[in-house]
């Protein structure tokens, strides 16, 4: 009787494991990927051994976020910031580069520009200089009047200005060249630095938040670029390579595709080149 009694209570412990486990396979859902990248002019390779993450969020959303959250300075207190003159950083607010040695910067200048701008006058006359321009005004006042005989230097140094902009304006092939001379003063290569320096900590932050924040699950590629992920709970996922990029040929990829998931049923996918994300874009995060 005793033994009959055990048997029936060890059946009923399995029948409710059996009860539990079918309950919880019923209450998940189940995620069957496959990847695939085409190269150009050939056919289509498995991802292989290549990690993809299940986040609760778009990877391209978490990136977003962890910049807004360390943006560089607006670009007018950038310009303020800089050891230049006045009239240079004026002239830097009002017009759309920050670079003063592209070739175009001859074409973005007016004579005025180059007369009361400190570092544009100097460029123009270290450019012109030398002999090379016939017939280009010379100053004649000099640093000394400026204390000594303040009304002949202010006199003198307009007539200078005024000769200067009606050469320039008979010779406007006279400024091609004056980037040239701006390297020294260029505000691009600093700017360059903080947006650098700005995307490297992105590219360094937002995996690690994507992977301890919104990680739901991680999965591995077979050699056929097949992956299988059991008992998933419903809800909304992305599947991600975060900001690695998954390569076949001359093709280079990134995923942040979004699933949803549901109770007791599989949801399959492919990746391909199609639902990737761009990696010109992507290459950021």
């Amino acid at each position: 009787m005793r033994r009959a009694t055990c048997i029936s209570w060890a059946i009923l412990a399995v029948l409710v494991c059996f009860a539990h486990t079918a309950r919880a396979q019923n209450s998940s859902g189940t995620l069957d990927i496959t990847a695939r990248i085409t190269p150009t002019a050939a056919r289509p390779e498995p991802v292989r051994q290549f990690t993809f993450y299940i986040l609760t969020k778009s990877y391209a959303n978490i990136a977003k976020e962890v910049e807004e959250g360390d943006v560089v300075p607006p670009r007018d207190e950038f310009i303020d910031g800089l050891k230049v003159s006045k009239e240079l950083k004026t002239w830097l607010k009002a017009h759309d580069t920050l670079d003063l040695t592209i070739p175009e910067l001859d074409k973005m200048l007016t004579p005025d520009d180059i007369i009361h701008t400190p570092e544009f006058l100097v460029a123009y006359q270290h450019s012109n200089s030398g002999g090379v321009t016939n017939g280009i005004p010379k100053p004649k006042y000099k640093e000394a009047d400026k204390t000594d005989h303040p009304e002949k230097y202010e006199k003198d140094k307009q007539a200078y200005y005024t000769a200067l902009k009606k050469f320039i304006q008979t010779n406007p092939s006279t400024v091609s060249g004056v980037e040239l001379e701006l390297d020294g003063v260029n505000p691009q290569r600093k700017w360059a630095l903080i947006t650098s320096n700005q995307k490297r900590r992105v590219q360094k932050m937002a995996p690690e938040i994507a992977q301890t924040k919104y990680l739901a699950a991680k999965v591995e590629t077979d050699l056929e670029g097949h992956a299988f992920l059991r008992e998933l709970a419903p809800g909304n996922y992305w599947i991600s390579s975060l900001n690695l990029d998954a390569n076949a040929g001359d093709a280079r990829v990134r995923w942040d595709v979004p699933v949803t998931i549901q109770a007791g049923q599989a949801f399959r996918i492919e990746l391909t080149n199609l639902n990737a994300a761009d990696t010109l874009a992507a290459s950021a995060p």
